[in-house]
């Protein structure tokens, strides 16, 4: 059954069809434009195209998204492989790779940290919803490193709270574009989403967006790009990505907010994680090692 058509004509060349129908189009996974190419729902320039087909500067593309995926009614386990930083009792710290998705959605009903975690641990937080057991804060997709999971509704609550009122400290690691003309600074701005493109952020002034503040320093540089350390102080969605966007040094990798596709991820990682015990209240500090695709380390000077 096809849906909503959509046309647009290509402003600039790609190396795949199907990376560039999940750019230009990110409300629909790239794992349903596959599946709707496989149908054959896309046209370029009239003819039914495959997924690795190139595309060209004015090549006309018309598309039928499919129809949504039926969700299921809970998170099955799936014995996926995971690096855990931490367990006991109460939570998992796990260094999460990128592109492995949080939890189940639209398009990633299967194969996420949650499947993975549900047959490490049987034993979860219910406090959330079904798809999302255990999961007390999330990560994009594409950015790797610290998460949390909490296995009961106790510490779940008591790790939500932290998160909730900033008392847990996040450290980031990003390589971005160019060279920041300070050392070191604070991002303020309040972050909304974006008027025209629904699937961005943006910051703005408009009533509703909300407050945000990411400080930031420089720890590594080379002719093209920076390793900058992020200290977020809020937690709006995307908040580093927008935050640096608008310093002027988008995150390499990052095609929703200009940061090019040299890279085939994001560059971002959740580096550091201090949390208190949700039982004992002992301070806890975790690190997940930056990982092997970052061009530049925290160890290299910077300059």
């Amino acid at each position: 059954m096809e849906t909503t058509a959509r046309t647009k004509t290509a402003a600039a060349a790609a190396p795949r069809l199907d990376r560039w129908l999940a750019d230009t189009w990110p409300d629909v996974s790239r794992a349903r434009w596959q599946k709707a190419l496989a149908a054959g729902l896309v046209a370029v320039n009239g003819t039914a195209a495959r997924a690795s087909r190139p595309v060209r500067e004015g090549d006309e593309i018309s598309a039928f998204e499919p129809p949504p995926e039926e969700a299921p009614a809970a998170a099955q386990p799936e014995n996926i492989p995971l690096q855990i930083l931490y367990e006991d009792d109460d939570l998992l710290c796990l260094n999460k790779p990128a592109g492995l998705v949080v939890h189940p959605a639209t398009g990633h009903w299967s194969g996420t940290l949650v499947n993975a975690v549900m047959h490490h641990a049987p034993r979860l937080s219910s406090a959330g919803h079904p798809l999302r057991p255990g999961v007390v804060h999330r990560l994009d997709k594409d950015t790797s490193g610290c998460i949390l999971v909490a296995k009961n509704d106790a510490a779940h609550a008591a790790l939500a709270r932290q998160f909730a009122e900033r008392t847990a400290q996040k450290t980031y690691l990003a390589v971005v574009r160019g060279k920041p003309r300070a050392s070191a600074g604070v991002v303020t701005g309040a972050i909304a989403r974006h008027p025209v493109h629904r699937q961005r952020m943006a910051v703005s002034n408009r009533p509703g967006a909300r407050a945000a503040e990411t400080a930031w320093k420089v720890l590594a540089t080379n002719p093209k790009l920076s390793l900058l350390e992020c200290r977020p102080k809020t937690g709006r969605t995307h908040q580093i990505r927008v935050h640096l966007k608008h310093l002027g040094h988008p995150i390499a990798g990052d095609r929703v907010y200009g940061g090019g596709a040299d890279f085939p991820r994001q560059l971002l990682h959740a580096w550091k994680l201090a949390i208190r015990h949700p039982q004992t209240g002992q301070e806890l500090a975790f690190v997940a090692p930056p990982p092997p695709d970052f061009p530049l380390r925290p160890q290299e000077k910077a300059g």
